[in-house]
């Protein structure tokens, strides 16, 4: 064999091994980079665990529209997850939630209620303010009776329903009442606003004091008339999440929301004021 020969197989030889070692470290590299992307893939994921399973909400009776709007919302960016709602008086559900009801969240519609979960030491988190509310007059469709004023809710001939005492909206408006010295004899007290708002648009009163949510929400049932008193009587909503809680990520994935610009929005939209 030539001299020639010999060197032209050797110079192969090592060019094979050359490209024997290159591939071999580009797979090493290859495996390291997959094994890198799992790595950062299963981080994110634990990160970011999905939400399942359902909650329960007790939410005082004004938040009824706005929370069910935040309910779609929710369980369309969660699938797998339910929203149930309580809705009524706020004393009335924190008389529950501290008598041992299953509850994950508590939306109040005052400070005071919500004090009466929290004395008994039944919140997992401090009670945090999400949105305010307003009175508003509640008359028949085109204010029949004439209706102006907080002063003309006084007249004999009419018949007004107001939310019971206990209750945030009741208690507003007696703070509104006492602050401009008026004395007023409802036919009624009510639970919940809701149905001192109902006794209007069944034409069972001629007027209601309630929030200004629950006047826009009525629509065309009932007319709403501003009265300067109800600035001194504002009600700030407070929400959190409870201690038993039985599904506390989803509750305060909840709760998020709704303190969120998104839930802030809708809650705006429907009538309420900036915490």
């Amino acid at each position: 064999m030539t001299r020639s020969v010999r060197r032209t197989r050797r110079t192969l030889q090592v060019a094979g091994a050359s490209v024997a070692a290159l591939l071999a470290l580009s797979a090493c590299s290859s495996s390291d980079d997959d094994s890198s992307a799992t790595t950062k893939s299963d981080t994110s994921s634990a990160a970011t665990p999905k939400l399942s399973g359902s909650i329960t909400v007790f939410a005082a009776a004004s938040l009824q529209e706005s929370f069910t709007t935040l309910k779609a919302d929710f369980e369309k960016a969660h699938p797998g997850t339910t929203v149930n709602f309580s809705f009524g008086g706020s004393d009335t559900l924190a008389a529950q939630i501290t008598s041992g009801a299953p509850a994950d969240v508590f939306a109040a519609a005052s400070p005071k209620t919500m004090a009466i979960v929290t004395d008994k030491k039944d919140t997992a988190t401090t009670p945090a303010t999400f949105v305010r509310n307003q009175l508003e007059i509640a008359t028949l469709p085109g204010n029949p009776d004439k209706i102006s004023s907080l002063k003309d809710l006084t007249k004999s001939s009419l018949k007004v329903v107001l939310c019971d005492k206990t209750v945030p909206c009741g208690a507003a408006a007696q703070k509104a009442l006492d602050a401009s010295k008026l004395k007023l004899t409802p036919v009624s007290y009510e639970e919940d606003v809701k149905s001192a708002l109902n006794k209007v648009v069944l034409k069972e009163a001629d007027a209601a004091v309630v929030y200004k949510t629950d006047v826009k929400a009525a629509g065309s049932k009932v007319e709403g008339v501003e009265f300067p008193e109800s600035s001194n009587a504002i009600n700030d909503y407070p929400i959190a999440l409870l201690k038993n809680a039985p599904n506390p990520t989803v509750a305060k994935a909840f709760i998020a929301l709704v303190q969120s610009a998104e839930g802030q929005q809708v809650l705006n939209e429907a009538g309420f004021l900036k915490p």
